[in-house]
């Protein structure tokens, strides 16, 4: 066969076959791509930073809480909680080693048979054990909390890229809210704002000087943010100052047994209103949850004054829209706050894309559905919520030049909005409404 034009036939022509018969390599971007990585199309603030990144796991131990699993007829014993926390930071990269990590995650679910768990690896722009980039002194801190069930790397592709971007990043893996240990709704309920409060205040000893920690001396906790993602979402709300209402101390008195141990994150609460932390000055809700089960009422969101950034899809079928994500926005009307809605996108607007395991043969489907976004594409949510994340922060932690990027007008599609490539602008929408 020497007739070029029938080669170059035929090569298309196994190309598209190869394609169907291999959907995970027909959707990633290039052979080369790794989570997190800006598209050709990505608006201006998605790439990655100036820093190379180094990662660490470490263990830390809030004793003496409430074992909510094990309550009965309202007595609440106590235990140690211990939870692994996953460290992004701004490093130092040895000559010749490249800052590469091989991050181990799990699909399915802990004793769901329908679901057995997978281990499977992926890709990440770090590297393991790396020495902290001491050289520009303190960097802030955010922390990341995820969804239920979920892990500490189930946001890898922002928390990477923030750390890029010169800030220290803590994702926990909230126990008994993972994929390995998923218990009761109710320890979920009760200890995401708990974890999250623990978090800030053990990075702040990590932090001190001569703690010999490999924090020490690197993380300015007085300028903190925090991210949330589906339970997340709710958590950090709660951190920030919405407090929950009577309604979910009712409800969640019904899961545990009679307890009432939530109480202490209600709203009005004097141990809830001494916890509210000055150093807390940014707040990233992504598809919170909670509203629609009664989990706040309008005194509840006035507490909510820290900026925050909503992140929602209009048709989200987990923590709804309008009397869901939407309600707590228009609710929160003592907070500098903005919704970015991904319209006709649901529930999954914040994790990573769905991983190459997902689309194994006998996996069950509930597995990519899980990272999957029926509307969008899940590269193009993860670049978009670089750029709007990365705005955000730095205005409020950083103190950097990046209202162009958020002062744009509502529609998306009326207008070019700032640092978007043309065409690119599409499908947005984004509200803003400044403290009554």
């Amino acid at each position: 066969m020497n007739n070029p034009s029938k080669i170059k036939s035929i090569a298309f022509l196994l190309l598209i076959s190869f394609c169907s018969l291999n959907p995970l390599w027909a959707q990633l971007p290039s052979p080369n791509f790794i989570v997190g990585d800006a598209l050709p199309n990505a608006p201006e603030l998605a790439p990655r930073g100036k820093y190379s990144v180094g990662v660490r796991t470490i263990e830390v131990v809030n004793k003496n809480q409430v074992d909510v699993l094990n309550s009965k007829a309202g007595v609440d014993p106590i235990y140690d909680r211990s939870l692994t926390l996953e460290v992004w930071y701004p490093a130092v990269i040895p000559a010749g080693q490249k800052a590469l990590e091989t991050y181990k995650s799990t699909l399915g679910l802990f004793n769901d048979p329908k679901r057995p768990l997978i281990p499977y690896t992926y890709l990440g722009r770090a590297l393991r054990e790396a020495q902290p980039d001491r050289s520009e002194g303190k960097y802030p801190l955010v922390i990341v909390s995820h969804g239920y069930p979920g892990s500490r790397l189930l946001l890898s592709y922002l928390t990477e890229n923030l750390a890029s971007k010169g800030y220290v990043v803590v994702a926990i893996g909230h126990t008994e809210s993972t994929y390995t240990d998923r218990a009761a709704f109710q320890s979920t309920l009760l200890n995401r704002s708990k974890d999250v409060l623990f978090v800030l205040n053990s990075l702040a000893g990590f932090s001190g000087q001569g703690s010999k920690h490999f924090l020490s001396g690197i993380v300015d906790v007085e300028n903190t943010g925090i991210v949330g993602y589906s339970m997340g979402g709710y958590g950090v709300l709660n951190v920030a100052g919405a407090g929950y209402s009577q309604k979910m101390d009712s409800t969640f008195a019904v899961l545990s047994g009679g307890s009432h141990a939530i109480r202490v994150r209600m709203a009005g609460q004097p141990e809830y209103q001494a916890s509210l932390d000055p150093r807390i000055k940014a707040v990233v809700a992504f598809a919170p949850w909670g509203m629609q089960r009664g989990a706040w009422d309008k005194e509840g969101l006035k507490g909510l004054k820290t900026p925050t950034f909503f992140v929602a899809g209009s048709l989200d079928d987990v923590s709804g829209y309008e009397d869901g994500i939407k309600a707590i926005y228009d609710g929160a009307i003592n907070s500098n706050r903005y919704l970015l809605t991904y319209q006709n996108a649901r529930h999954n607007v914040a994790p990573n894309p769905p991983p190459a395991e997902t689309f194994a043969e006998g996996v069950s489907p509930s597995e990519y559905n899980h990272y999957s976004e029926p509307t969008w594409n899940e590269y193009r949510l993860n670049n978009n919520n670089q750029h709007f994340v990365t705005a955000f922060l730095g205005i409020h932690l950083k103190k950097l030049d990046y209202m162009k990027y958020l002062d744009v007008q509502k529609n998306s599609n009326d207008k070019l909005w700032k640092g978007f490539k043309p065409r690119y602008s599409t499908g947005m929408e984004l509200l803003h409404a400044m403290p009554k």
